[in-house]
C-alpha cells in the first residue's frame, strides 16, 4: 500500500514518515510504559486496574509487555502488524473499558494511540523496517 496525495505515490517520503511514525509512536509508548514496568519489579501491581476481570498483576504484566516490549519491536518495525494489533488492543481497552465511564479528556489519548495503531496496522511497518528486510530476502 502507497501513501498517496492528490492521487501521487509520496515515495521514498511516504516510507521516511512511516518511520518517524513509528519511532515517535514508540518511544512515547515506551516512556508511558517504563513507569508500568518500574511498578512491576517494585511488586506494586495490585493496585494496578484490572479491566479485563483476569487479576492486577497480570493485566499490568500485558500492559508492560505491549508498552514496553511490543514499542521496541515497532520502533524496530519487527513484527510490525502483531505489535500494531497488541498496541491497538491495549489502548481499546484503557479508552473504552477501563476509562469508558471518565470524560472524554481521560481517554483522548488513548484513542490518539488507537488510531495511529490501526493506521500503522493497515498501512504496515513500511521500507525501512526489519520486517521489510526479512520480506526481501
Amino acid at each position: 500500500m502507497k501513501l498517496l496525495i492528490n492521487g501521487k505515490s509520496l515515495g521514498i517520503a511516504g516510507d521516511v514518515w512511516v518511520l518517524l511514525l513509528r519511532i515517535i509512536v514508540g518511544a512515547l509508548m515506551l516512556s508511558r510504559g517504563w513507569s508500568k514496568f518500574q511498578t512491576l519489579l517494585d511488586g506494586r501491581g495490585a493496585n494496578f486496574p484490572d479491566p479485563l476481570g483476569i487479576g492486577h498483576q497480570l493485566s499490568l504484566i500485558f500492559a508492560v509487555l505491549t508498552e514496553v516490549l511490543f514499542s521496541g519491536l515497532l520502533i524496530l518495525g519487527f513484527l510490525s502488524r502483531l505489535t500494531t494489533f497488541g498496541l491497538a488492543f491495549t489502548m481499546f481497552v484503557a479508552a473504552f473499558i477501563q476509562h469508558a465511564d471518565d470524560p472524554f479528556s481521560k481517554k483522548e489519548l488513548a484513542i490518539l494511540y488507537l488510531i495511529i495503531y490501526i493506521t500503522l496496522l493497515v498501512k504496515g511497518s513500511g521500507k525501512f523496517s526489519v520486517d521489510h528486510f526479512i520480506r526481501k530476502k
